[in-house]
């Protein structure tokens, strides 16, 4: 029980030390926020060395534990993965200011003047897995939109988390912001994840990014708003008038670049009128790449494929496995999505423009593309600098979450005197 009552004591003075410093850095200006990070980027070049040597223990804490290849890809950091971290730093830093900015500005007839002024949230919880570039990405673009906030990360990048994290809180330093305006917690301990889902007095929304078991304990035991996130299963629907040569650099890329982000292909569908020609196409092709494909029985006859399982569909592999099926048109496709998809990322390739806007018009994914790797899905790709991760919901932020989906906005209204009558 000790140890409960000390994780307890612990996360509330968290929190405490955070509301402090999101009134600071609510009347902190954009200048200053921003010098903060460029100096935590430059700080994250100083200490690149120290970075890797806290990632490397991670590694063999993570090969220990049985991680998967794809799960020691996201947790591995390199040289130019650290770079990455910087740069993104740096953009995220050169972003317009989003605090402050006027939505919306009318008069009413009674001479009353109004103003939707954007603002910071206040104070972020993130709680996330084994990334850990999602430090860097998470503290800069809460610090951006003015708000503090607390990071949870997972037990397999605790030494690397901890790294970035000094990272920033320099940056905080060099330009007298507080310190406590970005907080790792430093405990691998789950009960601080518990802790922090009742925080409502000093939390005010909490971001989970990670896979399906852990977003789902977040939105089934917060107490406090949460941003979903949802699994990425993620489908490419491939039409009968579909261009060959982009759709089979767009199903590799989707699939391959990198099989363990949310944004990677999960699921192949293929319209029937293709399925000779192009899609066998396409799955020899994935075979070649080293992907294993889960056929429906259409597909099976192509060699190299396995059976799909009732399993196969509706599920996140985040790894090199896809499931690939024959459907009819492009309606099926959409009625298969429907029934399996996560609402996150959704593509067709297809040159028939009515095929697309039907596709488009249809579905209810948070991102839909047409002839474009789904390895797109991501903040940093949309100019955004980074992402504290993809929202599939649809209150307050949905897709990529940036330094603009972290304000909220209030009302600014100024009269003479003016009363109501």
């Amino acid at each position: 029980m000790k140890d409960m009552d000390d994780i307890h004591a612990m996360m509330r003075a968290i929190g405490s030390q955070a509301r402090e410093a999101a009134a600071e850095l609510a009347v902190a200006d954009a200048a200053t926020r921003r010098a903060a990070l460029e100096a935590a980027a430059a700080s994250i070049s100083e200490r690149r060395d120290e970075i890797l040597t806290a990632n490397a223990r991670d590694l063999e804490f993570g090969r220990e534990k049985g991680l998967s290849d794809a799960m020691i890809d996201r947790l591995m950091l390199d040289g130019s993965r650290i770079r990455g971290i910087e740069g993104g730093l740096r953009a995220v830093a050169a972003q317009d200011d989003p605090v402050g900015r006027v939505l919306a500005d009318w008069t009413r007839p009674n001479g009353l003047r109004i103003r939707r002024v954007s603002q910071p949230l206040g104070v972020i919880g993130v709680i996330y897995e084994s990334r850990p570039n999602v430090t860097a990405d998470a503290g800069a673009l809460c610090l951006k939109a003015g708000n503090a906030v607390i990071l949870r990360g997972g037990s397999e990048s605790f030494h690397s988390s901890a790294a970035i994290h000094a990272c920033l809180v320099e940056g905080l330093r060099r330009v007298e912001l507080p310190e406590t305006a970005i907080q790792l917690v430093p405990t691998r301990d789950r009960a601080a994840v518990s802790e922090m889902l009742t925080m409502t007095e000093t939390i005010d929304v909490i971001v989970p990014r990670g896979g399906k078991q852990l977003v789902g304990l977040v939105q089934r035991e917060a107490r406090v708003p949460v941003f979903a996130h949802l699994e990425g299963i993620v489908h490419i629907y491939v039409d009968a008038v579909a261009d060959p040569e982009k759709a089979l650099r767009v199903v590799l890329n989707a699939k391959t670049r990198r099989t363990g982000i949310c944004g990677a292909a999960e699921c192949l569908l293929i319209h029937r009128d293709a399925a000779d020609t192009l899609g066998e196409g396409l799955v020899r092709a994935l075979l070649d790449a080293g992907v294993e494909v889960r056929a429906d029985e259409t597909l099976q006859k192509i060699e190299g494929t396995v059976p799909a399982g009732a399993d196969d569909w509706g599920r996140e592999f985040l790894d090199k496995i896809i499931a690939a099926r024959v459907v009819d048109d492009v309606d099926a496709a959409i009625a298969h999505i429907r029934r399996y998809g996560s609402a996150h990322t959704d593509c067709i390739l297809t040159d028939d423009d009515s095929a697309a806007e039907r596709f488009f018009a249809r579905l209810d994914s948070a991102i839909l593309m047409r002839n474009a790797s789904t390895q797109f899905a991501d903040g940093g790709e949309f100019g955004m600098g980074a992402e504290i991760g993809i929202s599939t919901g649809k209150m307050h932020a949905r897709g990529p979450v940036g330094a603009e989906q972290l304000t909220t906005f209030r009302y600014l209204v100024e009269g003479e005197g003016t009363v109501r009558t």
